[in-house]
């Protein structure tokens, strides 16, 4: 029997092997999750290390999840602004050729339910402040386009946007070089009090901004560290604003980096240390 004749054999017989085990034991065979929108508290085949950024479902509020190819986003249908919106940092994507802004904000075509339009923020004395944002994004104009869909965005004081906001996303790229990947997650955190809301759409106005960083140091440990803004001007330093991600996690009510293995997790959300960690300078910016 020649070496094709075998090849082609084997082949059969593997498939027919498949079919039988899954007719014998009553297992449902696998099913492909071509958009990757798994539950990620489920084992769906991808590997952890490359989904340490998304958080656990939110159980209690509106969540359309969307996948773009530069990031992830929970979108609260209610509040026409994302609960989370989170992605993986590469030096690689932070150190490429520059790509112009696109500075054109547009309804995201992936979300199905009600959301934000431009228009609610004209006249409105808020920014359009990104989650992710477009200097994270120029490595790909199609992930420049993504990240000006209204769903990356949210009603932000222009101080804290311009400020303290600005320089925490300024130090994250620092920080993507150093460690060659960061893993981000941030969104807009709401009090008890109906929100405030602007715009035709009634977007939700948040009371504060959350964004929690990760990263593997040489040694294969992980270090993290949570910061959290008041939706209004920050004249303080970033280290004024940071805290641990279990802080963190306790303010805001979500389950962040619960991919990472437990013990790793629990030693790294326990303890933040930016200086030595995050290399955060008080008062000094970088491009």
């Amino acid at each position: 029997m020649d070496k094709k004749t075998s090849l082609i054999i084997l082949v059969i017989l593997a498939v027919l092997g498949t079919a039988y085990h899954f007719l014998w034991t009553g297992e449902d065979a696998p099913q492909a999750d071509p958009q990757g929108l798994a539950d990620p508290s489920l084992d769906s085949g991808v590997d952890p290390l490359s989904r340490l950024e998304i958080p656990y479902r939110l159980e209690d509020s509106e969540a359309e999840i969307v996948e773009h190819m530069g990031y992830t986003l929970s979108y609260n249908n209610d509040l026409r602004v994302p609960n989370w919106v989170a992605y993986e940092l590469l030096e690689s994507e932070v150190i490429t050729a520059y790509r112009s802004r696109e500075d054109e904000f547009t309804p995201d075509p992936l979300v199905k339910g009600r959301q934000a339009y431009d228009r609610d923020y004209v006249g409105s004395g808020f920014d359009r402040g990104h989650m992710a944002p477009a200097a994270d994004m120029r490595w790909s104009s199609q992930t420049m386009k993504e990240c000006f869909y209204l769903s990356n965005v949210c009603p932000q004081n222009h101080n804290l946007n311009a400020g303290a906001w600005n320089d925490l996303e300024k130090q994250t790229r620092y920080e993507a070089r150093y460690y060659k990947s960061v893993w981000v997650v941030c969104g807009p955190v709401f009090g008890y009090n109906d929100p405030k809301r602007i715009g035709s759409n009634h977007v939700a106005v948040p009371d504060f901004f959350f964004k929690a960083l990760l990263a593997r140091r040489k040694d294969g440990s992980y270090a993290a560290i949570g910061f959290m803004f008041p939706n209004k001007a920050c004249e303080r330093n970033l280290t004024d604003y940071a805290m641990t991600v279990d802080e963190l996690e306790a303010r805001i009510g979500m389950d962040l980096f619960f991919n990472l293995d437990e013990k790793a997790q629990d030693k790294a959300e326990a303890v933040m240390d930016p200086y030595g960690d995050w290399r955060i300078k008080d008062e000094i910016l970088r491009n």
